[in-house]
């Protein structure tokens, strides 16, 4: 249990942090290679590609799950607090409906590349692998949404879900897992 919980709270970050290491290894091998031996690493352009979409999806979730991601909390937070959770709850809603939605659509584009495999240029894997990420970074924001609801409505959904308690503290927040 304690690994389920640790991959609860760190899953997202663990991932940006390998993603972004290995942009750094990638950039800095190749401008070694480019100005102090003289010759250009092929690999390198792709994985840092590669590497920053996963870290990009998985920021994403990192920030839902934390409530970073882009609002105008001000303006939300001066409403009334029953107003203030019915925006709220409608700009969540909408975000799980285009999750869905980006998951059917990433679902089936990854389904085509299954199909009708093609190979990245430098590193000749399979494109298939690499886009799970659309998936998974979807799934990963949903599921964190999700969480979000569950926590608040069992630690008897008061003031705004995911939010800031009123004392200016972070809600207490006891994980699912």
């Amino acid at each position: 249990m304690g690994v389920l919980r640790w991959l609860e709270k760190h899953f997202e970050e663990a991932l940006c942090c390998i993603a972004l290491s290995i942009i750094a290894v990638a950039v800095i091998s190749q401008v070694l290679a480019r100005y102090v031996f003289e010759i250009a690493l092929h690999w390198t352009e792709e994985t840092a590609a590669i590497c920053m979409v996963w870290a990009v999806y998985m920021g994403a979730s990192l920030c839902v799950r934390e409530r970073f991601h882009i609002r105008i909390l001000v303006a939300v937070q001066s409403l009334p607090t029953r107003m203030g959770r019915y925006t709220i709850f409608m700009a969540d809603l909408a975000w799980a409906a285009f999750s869905i939605l980006m998951i059917r659509v990433s679902w089936d584009y990854l389904a085509v590349l299954w199909k009708f495999p093609s190979h990245s240029p430098s590193l000749g894997i399979n494109e298939f692998y690499p886009q799970t990420i659309l998936v998974i970074g979807y799934g990963l924001m949903l599921v964190r949404l999700i969480q979000t609801y569950v926590i608040w409505y069992r630690d008897g959904a008061e003031g705004l879900p995911g939010m800031l308690v009123e004392d200016g503290d972070v809600a207490d927040e006891e994980h699912l897992f």
